[in-house]
């Protein structure tokens, strides 16, 4: 399809042509001059978009029923979004990603961040997850597939269609393999751990490459500790510390087949003997823990988004807060704390002071020694604040 072919959509007077110009590529429907036509366009179609002097600013795609009425695909008016588009841009993020990183585990499509709207691909090795999270990239998944295969030489992609961010855009969950086939749990190597990612089962694509470099600042200082690893998924924290000489290791979570996965990867690491997992409500385990007696010299907690959007975000806070004061005082003197919030809402000075509030409550006195973000494989866009979501604080508690 060529741009003579598409809709014209337009922006009205009063939107911010001049932030879309400068790379924010988003249009909120509030910005769109909406007319019985522009209302019955199908989710996902594709548009050339015109400021409210009718000159082009680019292709986006269009869905009426979304808050985000144009996601910005590409600023040459007469682009052409085909599978040589697709592999082009997987190209590039491909190139970046096999600079930076020496093994095939890594966030291989960061959404806006990477010129593909909406879209996350996870590469495992030689498996690939698929999040086509807004309707144009689910309209054009074949194109897609076909490109990653041809580019990465992938041989198995699944499409994994659940969360969130879906349902907002108006679509359906399912998750199929569109290419090859899975028998089980895809291991992983990452920070001298093996993990063990559930594709098709697990959460979201199977495990979260963006604590990389959070898993091994957390490493450096667990030689010789006992760790204690708090909304642990498949062993995030527990199973890094332990490729770093932890003395022992104890998980934390919710989901019994995630901590089923982290045993496998610590028995994969020959750690299974110094590696024990608790199920239960992360609150109450912390409470419990206390009650024990219980004191650890490394204690991290990465918690879900306490604040998905900013509705939450008072009630986040409190969250984080809690989180904290509950968890330092079981660090025993001199030993640190790591307290993570992948809530976009909740913006870093906010984070940090929840935390510190929490650690005082807790009765404890601290120093922040280091503050994480997510692994060059998940590059944030400027013009969008919401691609920088991931935080992580290290404490040290002083005697």
């Amino acid at each position: 399809m060529t741009h003579a072919n598409l809709p014209v959509v337009r922006l009205r007077p009063k939107a911010n042509a001049r932030a879309i110009r400068h790379g924010f590529p988003w249009v909120y429907d509030n910005e769109i001059v909406t007319d019985r036509r522009t209302k019955a366009l199908e989710p996902g179609v594709l548009a050339v978009l015109e400021d409210n002097e009718r000159i082009q600013m680019g292709i986006v795609a269009v869905n009426p029923r979304s808050r985000i009425f144009c996601r910005m695909l590409d600023r040459d008016p007469g682009a052409l979004i085909d599978i040589q588009w697709f592999a082009t841009r997987i190209d590039a993020a491909l190139t970046h990603r096999e600079r930076v990183y020496d093994q095939p585990y890594y966030r291989l499509i960061h959404a806006e961040a990477d010129g593909m709207p909406g879209v996350i691909i996870d590469r495992f090795g030689d498996v690939a997850v698929v999040q086509p999270n807004a309707a144009w990239a689910e309209a054009h998944i074949e194109a897609l597939v076909r490109a990653l295969s041809a580019v990465s030489g992938i041989k198995t992609i699944v499409k994994n269609g659940t969360g969130r961010a879906r349902g907002l855009e108006g679509l359906a969950e399912e998750t199929i393999i569109m290419t090859g086939a899975i028998d089980g749990p895809v291991p992983v190597t990452m920070n001298g751990a093996t993990y063990m990612a559930d594709i098709l089962g697990g959460q979201k694509t199977g495990l979260f490459f963006d604590q990389r470099p959070n898993h091994a600042f957390a490493q450096a200082l667990c030689k010789d500790a006992k760790v204690l690893d708090v909304f642990s998924h498949v062993g995030g924290f527990s199973l890094a510390a332990l490729g770093g000489g932890a003395k022992s290791a104890l998980a934390v979570d919710s989901s019994d087949p995630a901590l089923a996965l982290a045993f496998l990867g610590a028995d994969a690491m020959g750690k299974s003997g110094q590696f024990t997992s608790r199920k239960g409500d992360a609150f109450a385990v912390l409470e419990a823990l206390a009650d024990e007696g219980e004191s650890f010299d490394v204690v991290i907690c990465d918690p879900p988004a306490f604040a998905p959007n900013k509705k939450s975000l008072e009630a986040g806070l409190r969250a984080y807060e809690r989180v904290a004061k509950l968890a330092a005082p079981l660090v025993r003197p001199g030993g640190y704390i790591g307290l993570c919030s992948c809530s976009h809402a909740v913006d870093l000075g906010r984070f940090r002071t929840a935390c510190a509030r929490g650690i005082g409550r807790g009765g404890r006195n601290g120093q922040l020694i280091h503050t994480g973000f997510a692994g060059a494989d998940h590059p944030l866009l400027p013009q969008l604040a919401e691609s920088g979501y991931l935080k992580a604080l290290f404490f040290r508690l002083l005697p």
